[in-house]
């Protein structure tokens, strides 16, 4: 320990040193335990943050002479610290340019199996209507999901309406209503509440310019483990698995995109991917961090697009600020299914134990949902509200 004779500010200096070791030591720690409670998975979100924190921290351990301390305790802090820094840099190094490209980049020249997208988070208070509808005109992609769309938010992108006919919507006042746009054609799409009565999903197919090959796609916005969204990241897991085991059932092309209130790295993505079968853009491109767009030093990767090996990546960029907290994210893909079996060496593969992992949180999701419900039904809980 620091000599307690020492000066005021020298002691506040190790006060607040060992404080930053703890906060970053648990941070790092929490997110092993499999735990649900929002509080606990809260921190599968800012790794980087907690890489920062941990590196400034061993800087201020060593500048205050930590490890040479009697007792070893200041050199085992700062050892801990530089484990705390590998494994999550480990967790975060292949969404960044030095590991290799889980998806190849497009070879395919030909605009007839090309397609593109955007998902943008309004922010449903959010009223910068115009703002948004100028990016998502002046960036043109084949299909378009708007999330936290209530009625306002339909009224000011419905001239997207124009270029892109096919539609499928369920504007809601409860931040989580949807708008999908197309320009090419739908067929089966439909609106579905997989868990929560009050949080849509899309499901369907469209079809690419060629006007041959039908691509499956969903998109989904889940509810985020937090405290004043839900207690426990229990419903969100079981409906990206849920939609992980139906893809994994069948073999066909498919894209799975939104706002999935959830991390690339983190437990619940990497064990969808391998019940899936379907890859991540993002891995040896770079985190494209979509939130939070106010705020610099506190973004992380929450806006995904996931893909089946028949794809390849033309291009894929975060769009402009438009008033919300998210950025907006797009992607250009290349239909290429002469190169599957080879893009499929690069899918993850489920084995035993994530195939019963992932029944026993859909079943815990449904579980839970029922428990809701019940409480409602008892009156202990505000009923929800639901408009269509």
């Amino acid at each position: 320990m620091p000599d307690l004779d020492a000066p005021l500010w020298l002691l506040i200096a190790h006060g607040l040193t060992l404080l930053l070791t703890v906060a970053a030591l648990v941070a790092t720690l929490l997110p092993l335990l499999r735990e649900t409670a929002w509080w606990i998975r809260i921190f599968d979100f800012p790794r980087l943050q907690i890489v920062a924190v941990a590196i400034i921290t061993i800087g201020g351990g060593f500048m205050l002479g930590w490890h040479q301390l009697p007792g070893y305790w200041g050199l085992g802090a700062l050892a801990a610290l530089v484990a705390a820094v590998l494994y999550q840099s480990f967790r975060i190094v292949p969404y960044t340019p030095v590991a290799s490209k889980q998806i190849a980049d497009s070879t395919r020249a030909d605009g007839s199996r090309h397609l593109s997208l955007a998902v943008m988070n309004v922010l449903q208070y959010n009223k910068q209507g115009a703002r948004a509808l100028a990016v998502l005109q002046e960036t043109d992609p084949d299909l378009i999901m708007a999330v936290e769309t209530d009625q306002w938010w339909y009224e000011q992108l419905k001239p997207l309406e124009a270029t892109h006919p096919y539609t499928c919507h369920e504007p809601l006042d409860n931040t989580y209503g949807l708008l999908f746009f197309s320009r090419l054609p739908l067929q089966n799409c439909e609106i579905k509440y997989l868990l929560d009565d009050d949080v849509p999903s899309l499901h369907g197919h469209v079809q690419l310019p060629d006007g041959k090959t039908w691509v499956r796609i969903f998109g989904l916005h889940p509810k985020p483990p937090a405290p004043a969204e839900s207690k426990t990241s229990t419903k969100r897991d079981a409906e990206l698995l849920l939609v992980g085991k139906a893809i994994g059932e069948r073999e066909e092309p498919t894209i799975v995109f939104g706002d999935m209130n959830d991390v690339a790295w983190s437990h619940t993505s990497e064990l969808f991917r391998r019940i899936s079968g379907l890859l991540d853009p993002r891995v040896g491109r770079g985190l494209l961090p979509t939130f939070h767009a106010e705020y610099m030093l506190l973004r992380w990767p929450l806006d995904h697009v996931f893909v089946s090996p028949d794809f390849k990546v033309d291009d894929i960029q975060r769009l402009p600020y438009v008033g919300s907290d998210h950025f907006p994210i797009y992607l250009k893909l290349s239909y290429e299914p002469q190169d599957k079996a080879e893009q499929e060496e690069n899918c993850e593969q489920a084995d035993v134990e994530d195939h019963e992992e992932a029944n026993e949180k859909i079943k815990e999701g449904f579980e839970e949902e029922v428990e809701e419900e019940v409480e409602e039904a008892q009156g202990q809980k505000p009923e929800k509200e639901l408009t269509t």
